[in-house]
């Protein structure tokens, strides 16, 4: 099950940050969009609202090293897990292509009274922030991408062939521990310092699918055949919120390609890319303080273009 867990390891891990206040614990609300359409949400600190969206494994626990220090900086972090990632519902039946995930997204923005946000999102979870970047304006003030672009669909040529065969298959060779092992292996491929990755952080990482084997399964396969409507690259020059790109200098499968980076400098009105020095992708896990630097100069770039907008 190489295949899949290489078409679907998206994600981030966790260590504990210091806090100079306790914070209030976390609030977690799973808000339905849709019947059997359920997505977890998972709100700390308040503030200024800054929304993360995680890849496919990882869910809120993937942020932990972010989340205390950015309500402590003053935000309101609000994680939203998307339909089929982490702990969020696993339908059979569901479109699982990017722009149906974007429209969900939106609707549980919506319903949590969020606008204007900063927007963090990490791996496939970048392809939907900038989809939401592009479709919703009002929600999106700056997006920050960690090591991930904006992918044209959810059906990677990996997770194809993970299903050649169909889901029957994939149910009987892939457990618990088979599915651990593999995302364990993908998220060391995709690495620069690999000291983070111990068994409970794997655990963290993937405890949503393995609550619900079958229903994961089931979504991904449905990912694997994922169609979107439109081509986001093409939408990109309607991106008015700024873009900041954080990658690791550390090349790994998964990277943001220099095509893409050159494809994003050309489309999108305002962008930068920051690099890493040792990691890969994931940042928030190997250097969570380049992250929160990368916060803080996007939030500054944000307020000045918005100054410069109502002058």
């Amino acid at each position: 099950m190489l295949h899949l867990a290489l078409a679907l390891v998206l994600a981030p891990v966790m260590r504990s940050a210091p806090d100079t206040v306790p914070l209030p614990g976390p609030v977690v609300r799973d808000i339905q969009v849709a019947p059997n359409e359920v997505l977890r949400t998972t709100t700390t600190g308040t503030g200024d609202p800054l929304v993360l969206i995680p890849g496919i494994f990882g869910a809120a626990y993937g942020y932990r090293m972010l989340i205390g220090p950015l309500a402590q900086r003053g935000y309101r972090t609000i994680v939203v897990e998307p339909l089929g990632y982490g702990w969020s519902s696993h339908p059979k039946d569901a479109d699982y292509s990017f722009a149906a995930q974007t429209a969900r997204v939106s609707e549980a923005l919506d319903s949590l009274g969020v606008s204007g946000a900063l927007v963090v999102a990490q791996s496939s979870g970048a392809a939907i922030a900038f989809r939401l970047a592009v479709a919703r304006p009002d929600l999106v003030r700056g997006l920050l991408s960690i090591d991930g672009g904006p992918a044209e669909s959810a059906a990677t040529a990996g997770m194809k062939k993970a299903f050649k065969f169909g889901g029957g298959l994939v149910k009987l060779a892939l457990d618990e521990s088979a599915l651990r092992h593999d995302v364990r292996r993908e998220i060391v491929r995709n690495s620069g310092d690999t000291t983070w990755i111990t068994d409970a952080v794997v655990r963290g990482y993937t405890a949503g699918q393995t609550a619900d084997m079958s229903g994961s399964i089931d979504a991904f396969h449905r990912m694997s055949q994922a169609k979107e409507p439109t081509s986001v690259t093409e939408q990109l020059g309607r991106c008015t919120a700024p873009v900041l790109l954080l990658v690791g200098t550390v090349r790994h499968p998964a990277e943001v390609t220099d095509e893409q980076r050159a494809m994003l400098g050309a489309k999108l009105r305002s962008f930068g890319i920051d690099s890493v020095a040792g990691s890969g992708q994931y940042i928030q896990e190997e250097q969570p303080a380049a992250v929160l630097d990368a916060v803080a100069r996007l939030a500054r770039t944000a307020s000045v273009l918005a100054d410069s907008a109502t002058r």
